[in-house]
């Protein structure tokens, strides 16, 4: 989920993820304010759901109102699909009642009286003719959440014994159980020594230090896939590696004291969970944060609960940071034990490059040749100098591997028009819903299928078409990069690499 969604308790984001569920089940590629409802209602457990259900909003019963107004399309979504922009009103609406509710949080009953409030999108046509009176529902909702505290989520303290790490955090071990981590290589001494400090009796805190970029959270990482594959001592069997933003700790706090509160909730919950430890990147952050008006900064609040060994804490930063802040707090250095992070060498970024190039490949569906690989670790050595491999490579690797793509995978003009044509018909269907005639959205339905129905046989077209020939990325297309990054002419790079060659 993006930063915007940061603040959405887990039954919050459940829904919004049951209703892309819910546009795929009708294949839309869209998701309306519809799914939203649809979302709301099959989530089940949420203050929403049951506020619906009390009114007599049952699933089946919106699903055939949808069927009915809108229709189901012909070609099945796959993949993320983006939401309507009356979709995206209704999540600023739910951001604008938790802020007037005072919510710290956005839960599912903020989404339904954003829902509500939006008032004119299909959402709202389906509750009026399910009987559902709009302002009855705001009404009941805002009664309902006015019994809860202003603090936390109600419905989240049933769904997380850790909320507030829930929304301040992101579980790294969930990310690595779903795939979603790219593997680590070359790593393996630092993950090591890391494994090797978080199993000590005493000062069991590590502290990556490294210049941006060299791979401190992609050590992290690569410990949270371990957690999950298991291969870890029993110290650190089943445990959650969570990472703390300090910034969204800090974010939106008006009053003294809120600062420590926050952060104590999470040292609190963490000490009652039992099986959780934090990564904080930009470590150095923690003194200092929060200490605006004399309040005690971060470092003083944790520096109790790592001694006690209460909290384990990863932290990553920089050498330079780790002089300047944390070297000076002598009581904070002793709690952390130094693990060194260098910058790879070329040779450690081609097997790293290698091993994530799949990912880069299936992501821009292209070819990316071993030559390429090479030249980008070695031109991003070369050529960059504000910036640290393995990270400035693997960049280089992702803009060649979108600019190939974008230069050579251009829809032709037949696919173009009937899109169009498409994108033309789904408004004039949608005008004709908001206006509440039927039977002309019911005939502009079915010329919606047949236009999809072409769509999607020149989209099949085209994509075999590509599949049978990728392209490939290659030397020259990262030379045209590297070019562009530093200004230097293609020409002359390709001179130099010319004569280096030579002399060898």
């Amino acid at each position: 989920m993006s930063d915007r969604f940061d603040k959405f308790t887990e039954r919050a984001k459940k829904v919004l993820v049951l209703a892309q569920e819910e546009a795929q089940r009708f294949n839309h590629n869209y998701i309306g304010t519809e799914h939203l409802l649809l979302g709301l209602v099959r989530e089940g457990e949420g203050i929403a759901a049951k506020v619906l259900s009390n009114l007599g909003v049952e699933l089946q019963k919106v699903r055939s109102a949808v069927e009915f107004i809108i229709g189901r399309g012909d070609r099945m979504v796959i993949g993320d699909i983006s939401l309507t922009p009356r979709a995206k009103k209704v999540i600023e609406l739910a951001v604008e009642e938790a802020r007037r509710l005072n919510h710290n949080y956005i839960g599912t009953e903020h989404l339904l009286l954003g829902l509500v409030r939006e008032g004119e999108g299909i959402a709202a046509g389906v509750l009026e003719s399910l009987g559902v009176n709009l302002e009855k529902v705001r009404t009941q909702v805002i009664q309902v959440v006015s019994q809860s505290t202003t603090t936390a989520p109600a419905e989240g303290k049933q769904q997380s014994k850790t909320p507030t790490i829930d929304q301040m955090g992101q579980d790294l071990t969930a990310l690595a159980r779903a795939g979603k981590i790219d593997p680590i290589i070359g790593r393996d001494k630092e993950i090591e020594r890391v494994i090797q400090i978080l199993s000590r009796r005493n000062k069991n805190n590590p502290a990556l230090i490294g210049e941006p970029g060299v791979g401190k959270t992609a050590i992290a990482e690569g410990l949270a896939r371990r957690i999950v594959a298991g291969d870890v001592p029993d110290t650190l069997m089943n445990k959650r590696l969570v990472t703390l933003d300090i910034g969204s700790l800090v974010a939106g706090t008006k009053y003294r004291g809120e600062f420590e509160e926050r952060l104590k909730k999470v040292v609190e919950e963490i000490k009652q969970s039992g099986d959780c430890m934090l990564f904080i990147d930009e470590l150095h952050t923690l003194v200092g944060a929060g200490a605006a008006e004399g309040a005690v900064d971060a470092a003083n609040i944790l520096k109790p609960s790592l001694s006690r060994g209460e909290l384990q804490v990863i932290g990553a930063t920089t050498l330079d940071e780790y002089r300047k802040y944390i070297e000076r707090d002598k009581a904070l250095e002793r709690r952390f034990q130094p693990v060194q992070v260098r910058e790879t060498t070329v040779e450690e970024t081609i097997e790293i490059l290698k091993g994530i190039r799949a990912n880069y490949e299936q992501h821009h569906r292209v070819t990316i040749t071993d030559d390429a690989l090479k030249c980008a670790s070695e031109m991003a050595g070369r050529y960059i100098s504000d910036r640290f491999l393995p990270d400035k490579a693997i960049d280089l690797i992702d803009e060649a591997s979108s600019r190939v793509r974008i230069q050579r995978a251009t829809a032709p003009n037949s696919l173009k028009e009937a899109m169009r044509e498409l994108d033309a018909v789904l408004k004039e269907k949608e005008a004709s819903i908001e206006a509440q005639k039927y039977e002309e959205a019911a005939a502009l339905r079915d010329r919606e299928a047949e236009v999809r129905e072409k769509v999607q046989r020149l989209e099949t077209g085209f994509h075999k078409q590509e599949d049978i020939a990728r392209p490939i990325v290659g030397e020259d297309d990262i030379a045209q990069v590297v070019s562009m990054w530093t200004g230097i002419p293609v020409m002359r790079i390709a001179q130099e690499e010319s004569e280096r060659l030579l002399q060898m």
